[in-house]
């Protein structure tokens, strides 16, 4: 599964990287960092819960309207459980999403101001997840079933420039929806 993805994310690389020379509007060339909340799909529905997480990737040109951006998310998650006896353990949980998003923009075809840009995208990647109990902990190791570490989001979202150098952006996603600082 791994060699699948990685020949994949190969092959869309060298693919993209090859149209870049195409490119005429810029989008790309653009750092993201963003702040969001993921929730009970996608790579964080092993959790339970919906987790606040940071968001950073950078945007190239590689088509006319068309950008990828590698990107990786951090967020984490712990609970406590008590027994009848008066002790406790946790349970904690650290996820990081790893891999690139595709983005069309449709910019051109809306009309939109020079000052606005809107989009739709999908992501594609691998949640590395470091899950533990605490050594008091001596029930079923595996109550939080595990989702599979491969994911597709789909993403929605528009950005407003302030000026040429900074924006602020709103992303929407079946995964992590955002909100963040863009910095051209």
């Amino acid at each position: 599964m791994k060699r699948l993805f990685t020949i994949t994310l190969t092959i869309l690389f060298i693919c993209f990287f090859q149209l870049n020379a195409t490119a005429q509007e810029k989008h790309g060339s653009t750092l993201n960092l963003g702040i969001g909340i993921g929730g009970y799909g996608g790579y964080y529905k092993y959790a339970n819960s919906t987790l606040p997480v940071i968001n950073v990737n950078y945007e190239f040109d590689v088509a006319k309207d068309f950008t990828l951006a590698p990107f990786i998310s951090f967020s984490t998650y712990s609970k406590d459980y008590y027994k009848d006896n008066n002790t406790y353990y946790t349970y904690r949980e650290t996820i990081i999403p790893i891999g690139v998003k595709g983005t069309y923009y449709f910019d051109r075809i809306l009309q939109a101001n020079s000052k606005w840009d809107f989009y739709m995208a999908g992501s594609l990647g691998l949640a590395l997840i470091n899950s533990r109990w605490d050594d008091r902990y001596d029930g079923d190791k595996n109550f939080y079933r595990r989702g599979n570490p491969l994911f597709l989001d789909l993403h929605i979202g528009t950005e407003y420039h302030f000026n040429n150098r900074v924006g602020a952006f709103l992303d929407l996603s079946t995964g992590v929806s955002t909100i963040g600082i863009a910095i051209h």
